[in-house]
């Protein structure tokens, strides 16, 4: 990251103050042995669907020899990556062990399925590895950023996002809970129509090609009173949630840092309090069913 970049400056600040945090106690060592339990839970499931196949046949057992006809036989790119990034270096991810874990028993239970992660952070290698086989799709709005992560993780999908908020106008936004043109709306594209300021432009074709089973906002930068804030994250995924396909099941959602103010309100206000299935540490978890299962359902419960 080139040290001139302001972005790159907050994210450096910002992870130093989250090391710091996680430094303290045992919150550091509980994180790295999650990262490693759940990492090699994979591993176990992989190995045994590994054993259970029927016995090659000595013909097959000899291409396997080293060199041999190997193509794809190997762990899972994803998984590989997540690794060996976690195990060369001394980078942890932003949330707690505790936090970790509100979002690891839904996947466990979930994957593999399609998973939007607003932010391309240092979590993201295990994001992707534990949804194995699904979708992992993030949103970032430092395009050099992500030229950085992918020389490093390849394998990961990423897109720009351009956000056109800041944080200053976060109580104006928040107003637009009462607003029809953002809550009497079908999806985000309607709400786009009818000129709902919170909804997000410009999102790469996959956010509307595919139904999101879970999304995760800890993205864009809400520290500075001039960083975008997450007031059109949060909206976009609570409508994204409600516009989801009948059939197929509600969508859970995470929001991170709910102990800022702005991730605090905009959660309540646009996820509803009615849907919150759980809060660990800062990070909340919603579960919100689809609104095309049934005509005039309110936006809150």
């Amino acid at each position: 990251m080139s040290s001139s970049s302001p972005m790159h400056v907050r994210k450096a600040m910002h992870l130093a103050s989250l090391r710091a945090r996680l430094a303290q106690g045992k919150g550091g060592l509980a994180l790295r042995l999650l990262l490693a339990a759940a990492l090699a839970g994979f591993l176990l499931v992989f190995a045994a669907r590994s054993l259970s196949s029927p016995p090659p046949s000595p013909a097959a057992s000899r291409r396997e020899e080293c060199g041999g006809d190997k193509a794809g036989k190997g762990l899972p790119l994803a998984v590989a990556e997540a690794l060996v990034h976690y195990t060369t270096s001394n980078t942890t991810p932003q949330q707690t062990a505790d936090e970790i874990g509100v979002s690891l028993r839904v996947l466990q239970r979930r994957a593999p399925c399609n998973f939007l992660v607003f932010g391309l952070g240092f979590d993201s290698p295990m994001w992707a590895a534990l949804n194995h086989g699904g979708r992992t799709v993030f949103l970032e709005e430092d395009a050099s950023w992500i030229a950085d992560v992918r020389s490093k993780h390849p394998s990961l999908e990423s897109y720009h996002v351009a956000y056109d908020t800041v944080l200053t106008d976060a109580d104006a936004l928040l107003e637009l809970r009462q607003h029809p043109a953002c809550v009497a709306q079908p999806d985000l594209a309607s709400a786009a129509g009818a000129s709902c300021r919170l909804a997000l432009r410009g999102l790469p074709p996959v956010f509307h090609e595919l139904e999101w089973d879970l999304i995760m906002v800890d993205a864009p930068t809400g520290w500075t009173p001039q960083s975008p804030g997450r007031m059109g994250a949060i909206y976009t995924a609570g409508m994204a949630a409600r516009a989801r396909r009948p059939g197929d099941g509600p969508t859970d959602v995470f929001v991170h840092d709910v102990d800022r103010p702005v991730e605090d309100a905009f959660s309540r206000a646009f996820l509803c309090e009615g849907y919150l299935a759980e809060q660990v540490g800062r990070i909340r978890h919603f579960v919100i069913p689809s609104h095309r299962e049934k005509d005039g359902t309110p936006f809150c419960p």
